[in-house]
């Protein structure tokens, strides 16, 4: 087993269909604690990059449970096919391979891609080139829409994955960032980019798209795009490991081990991937003392058993948090510009519901950005609350974690900003592990 500095630490690797090797499975089954912090990663490229962030993460644990009573802490580590950007910084954290930003895509993330995405190598290389090039012409952009669209569509092969409210349809036909016409797109996300300071100039509005006359400075905003065709798959994904996968592994757990209390934490689209797993949990299972969610990338309203804003349905984790025997708590931050600025806009052209005016309001944000919306009761704390006082022993929570989740650079902001001793402290409050 990996060493990660702490004891005992198990790993679970899933693919992306849920499954996962039988001899981890009987490994975390045999771990030997009272309590364990099973951890998924978002965005990512490597196992040696997860267990990176596992390590910086897990840290402080062992010197804040110093005087715990009684508890015997065991670590897991949840592996899972993503892809993480390399131009995408994770602050202190030096395991992360890091590219200096810019519209090209790097030799590691094109290799990553091509493992992302099966069977596609040449259209890989294609927009990796055009992203390289920059090409000042639009038929270079329709060119550049139709390899990176047939990426999530051929490569990947789920345009119908479920999305966070339940009546979503997923980027599906009528998703507007597989159908609507390129530059407009690219458009959009060079204006986004220029919101959080990643570009310079974002060019005029209007039917031009141009500076100069040219279209040269779009190609930060056909980056974007395609960045944001990988989230739909790894938010497919994320969905599909939690309820297909992790779910039923902890319900498999309750049976095998009932005296093993379970606290999940997940960070992005890996907070997705255990919030999911909840919904896969079996019902009567009540193993799972804690859900902390590290800057989640999905919808604020997953929870909400009703829709505000004159939206129908409910949110797809409508009695998720029920299946908890303890709080789920969402740690968020405005310093996060990669929810705050760039999530709103491509959900809204993610074809989960018809609107002529894709713009950056609430009915799109997320869940990371300004913490679960639309659910009551839910608790609303700071992180200096929820540290003197602690949190409390069930439902909904939101914790106000800017006053550490604060650093990056753009796109991404402070998204990535999560290994401190205050959120290491507030997973253990959440578990009743630590009394505050």
């Amino acid at each position: 087993m990996a060493d990660i500095g702490v004891e005992p630490y198990r790993e679970i690797t899933f693919d992306a269909d849920g499954d996962t090797d039988p001899a981890q499975r009987t490994a975390l089954t045999g771990v030997d604690a009272t309590d364990l912090v099973l951890f998924a990663h978002g965005w990512n490229n490597t196992p040696a990059t997860a267990r990176g962030l596992y390590r910086a993460f897990f840290a402080p644990f062992p010197a804040l449970l110093t005087g715990a009573s009684g508890v015997r802490l065991g670590y897991g580590g949840v592996t899972w096919p993503s892809i993480r950007f390399t131009d995408e910084t994770i602050p202190n954290f030096p395991h992360a391979t890091q590219a200096a930003p810019g519209p090209g895509l790097d030799e590691t993330t094109v290799s990553a891609l091509k493992g992302f995405f099966p069977g596609q190598d040449a259209a890989v290389d294609a927009v990796a080139a055009l992203l390289a090039q920059r090409p000042d012409s639009p038929e270079a952009f329709g060119e550049f829409g139709r390899l990176s669209r047939r990426l999530l569509t051929e490569g990947a092969g789920r345009p119908g994955a479920a999305g966070d409210l339940a009546v979503e349809s997923g980027p599906g036909a009528s998703a507007a960032i597989l159908t609507d016409d390129i530059l407009t797109l690219c458009q959009r996300f060079t204006a986004a980019l220029a919101d959080t300071g990643a570009v310079v100039e974002a060019g005029p509005p209007g039917p031009s798209f141009s500076i100069g006359g040219s279209l040269r400075h779009l190609w930060d905003g056909a980056k974007e795009v395609l960045r944001q065709l990988t989230y739909y798959e790894m938010k497919h994904r994320a969905g599909t490991v939690g309820q297909l996968g992790l779910g039923p592994l902890i319900g498999q757990l309750a049976l095998s081990r009932p005296d093993l209390r379970i606290h999940l934490v997940g960070h992005s689209q890996g907070a997705r991937l255990v919030a999911f797993a909840l919904k896969g949990l079996p019902r009567g299972a009540r193993n799972v003392k804690s859900v902390t969610l590290l800057e989640g990338a999905f919808s604020h309203y997953a929870f909400a058993k009703r829709l505000p804003d004159g939206l129908p349905g409910a949110g797809a984790l409508s009695d998720a948090q029920d299946r908890a025997d303890g709080p789920v708590v969402s740690c968020y931050s405005r310093f996060d510009t990669a929810l705050g600025v760039i999530y709103p806009l491509a959900s809204a052209l993610s074809g989960d519901y018809a609107s002529e005016l894709p713009g950056l309001d609430l009915r799109w944000g997320a869940i990371g950005h300004d913490g679960i919306q639309a659910v009551v009761p839910c608790t609303t704390l700071t992180l200096t609350e929820a540290l003197r006082d602690g949190v409390p022993d069930s439902g909904c929570v939101s914790v106000d974690a800017a006053s550490v989740v604060k650093s990056g650079g753009p796109p991404s902001g402070a998204h990535s900003d999560i290994c401190h001793p205050e959120l290491a402290r507030l997973v253990l409050a959440a578990g009743r592990i630590l009394r505050i």
